[in-house]
């Protein structure tokens, strides 16, 4: 069984997803918190393998107990769960340690195998590119030279492409998925070898038409 810690402050969403959880038969509900510092009493003492992390808690919140369960070296596997698209506030949870984030009205399918990734020592991070970033790429129009079609990239390469596509640089890409800079700037050079194109800027907007982002 996958042992699962809830922080949460809205008891309904709390509940709903203990609810949902209940329904998969290798994961059990450990334990809960509905605030900050109650989550730095319960998860040290429940040990769970997997907790899901509200940041927007009362008394303390949940960069703060990322951060204190971190130091303590008490710190599992840790899935942000947000309800809006805050790309800052979701890197400041993962350069605090959590390993991935997801929205809060996933379906059960992504929440369990969110959870099961992180459980077999993987992370999760999709950022979902924000309107205003999709927007201005989409006015660009690709008019430059690009192999077609392109050599596929890996599923580390697509997520490369994703953060770059956020606007994050080669440091935060590489705080957030838990590589060194160095390995990012060789999967960005690649990525643009592989869409033949010669810089950041053209491999979003190429990974825009061809559907990657």
């Amino acid at each position: 069984m996958i042992r699962v810690c809830i922080v949460e402050d809205q008891t309904l969403v709390r509940q709903g997803f203990r609810s949902l959880l209940e329904l998969t038969e290798d994961m059990q509900v450990v334990a809960e918190a509905e605030d900050g510092e109650e989550a730095l009493s319960i998860i040290p003492k429940a040990k769970p393998d997997v907790v899901l992390l509200d940041l927007q808690l009362p008394k303390l919140n949940g960069i703060d107990v990322l951060k204190n369960l971190k130091q303590a070296n008490q710190l599992p596997p840790t899935l942000i769960l947000t309800t809006f698209d805050d790309d800052n506030l979701v890197l400041e949870g993962i350069r605090a340690g959590a390993r991935g984030f997801l929205q809060k009205d996933v379906t059960l399918k992504q929440l369990t195998d969110a959870i099961r990734t992180l459980k077999a020592g993987g992370s999760l991070i999709k950022p979902a590119v924000t309107e205003r970033i999709l927007r201005g790429l989409k006015q660009a129009k690709p008019d430059f030279p690009s192999l077609s079609p392109p050599d596929p990239l890996t599923e580390r390469e697509t997520e490369v492409l994703r953060l770059m596509a956020a606007g994050y640089s080669n440091r935060e890409i590489a705080d957030a998925i838990g590589v060194s800079e160095g390995t990012v700037k060789n999967h960005v050079s690649s990525i643009l070898s592989k869409l033949g194109v010669r810089d950041r800027t053209r491999a979003v907007l190429k990974g825009l038409e061809l559907g990657f982002i």
